[in-house]
């Protein structure tokens, strides 16, 4: 029995926290988002809901990477020519979610030794990871998580592959996912070495209208006592807001932007005394997204506010982002 997830339209209010997911799935390549802010605000409930709006993707079934079929390739990570025939099928793009507990093996995978000493074949246990592959990978309490595997998960987000070595027997595969992780600030930081690796950040707090607050507590309650009923009412917004990601994406590829906006977007990272280069990249490749996002092909000031916006506040030594958010 499928269980029925909260809409991603019905979310009221938190419109950075949507729209900073809604980027990171059209364009993965912007790594990430760490959702900072209290407990309660529908930080996990975007997560799971904005999967389930997703296209569907296609899998060889039962491989464990979430593979589409190669065709006459052989498969390069199981090696498996047979793969070529096998049943394909679609599923939803997977979401795994990772314990606070969670050990480094149980993420990353292990090498069975005693099966590649004895018997001559790598026996790789998977791990979250390779469930990831093609989907999100939702990390909550990111900042309780030791240091060593939090580092681990965003070398594979920026790689998009997870090697395992053990005993000087290595195994890779692929693992291209959204990462997505989460933190209430009371309970401690992120070093800033890890925040930088952290695409986009978004911080979210309660609202503070009480009309919105009470439209809060009603959809909530209107989804609890019929959660079907409630999907089906919402079924046609979450219909269309799948079509504009599938365009967004497509339109991604088309998108340009000139080298003023390049300059503009290097004297803002510059302003903001951000470390390194990785600010300006993921800026602009967010501005690009944006654009793709409301449908141009090239990429506009108003873009590169918005990409500072969700760039540059966890990165900055110093706190002027009101100023850079209206920089012209």
């Amino acid at each position: 029995m499928n269980r029925i997830v909260y809409p991603f339209p019905a979310i009221v209010g938190q419109d950075d926290l949507k729209l900073a997911l809604i980027l990171n799935v059209i364009n993965p390549s912007i790594s990430g988002v760490l959702i900072r802010g209290e407990k309660g605000t529908a930080k996990s409930t975007a997560v799971r809901a904005i999967a389930n709006i997703l296209p569907e993707i296609e899998t060889v079934d039962g491989c464990p990477f979430n593979l589409p079929q190669y065709g006459a390739v052989l498969c390069q990570t199981c090696k498996k020519a047979e793969c070529a025939s096998a049943t394909t099928m679609k599923k939803r793009v997977p979401v795994m979610e990772l314990p606070v507990g969670a050990t480094e093996d149980r993420v990353v995978g292990s090498l069975n030794l005693e099966s590649a000493l004895k018997g001559g074949k790598r026996q790789f246990e998977h791990g979250l990871l390779a469930g990831a592959n093609r989907g999100i990978l939702y990390v909550d309490e990111v900042n309780l998580l030791e240091d060593h595997i939090v580092d681990v998960l965003l070398d594979s987000a920026a790689m998009g592959v997870n090697t395992v070595e053990r005993e000087g027997i290595s195994f890779s595969h692929p693992a291209k996912f959204t990462l997505v992780g989460t933190m209430n600030p009371e309970e401690g930081e992120l070093r800033p070495q890890l925040l930088d690796r952290f695409g986009l950040c978004v911080t979210v707090d309660g609202i503070r209208d009480v009309e919105k607050r009470v439209e809060v507590i009603e959809r909530r309650l209107d989804f609890e006592a019929d959660p079907e009923a409630f999907a089906d009412k919402w079924k046609n917004e979450c219909a269309a807001l799948t079509d504009k990601i599938i365009s967004a994406f497509e339109l991604l590829k088309t998108v340009e932007a000139d080298r003023d906006a390049m300059m503009r977007i290097a004297v803002l990272c510059m302003e903001s005394e951000v470390d390194g280069h990785r600010a300006d990249i993921i800026m602009l490749k967010t501005a690009k997204t944006l654009a793709a996002w409301n449908s141009r092909t090239s990429v506009l000031d108003e873009d590169i506010s918005a990409a500072a916006r969700l760039v540059l506040p966890h990165r900055m030594r110093r706190q002027p982002l009101q100023q850079v958010g209206r920089a012209k």
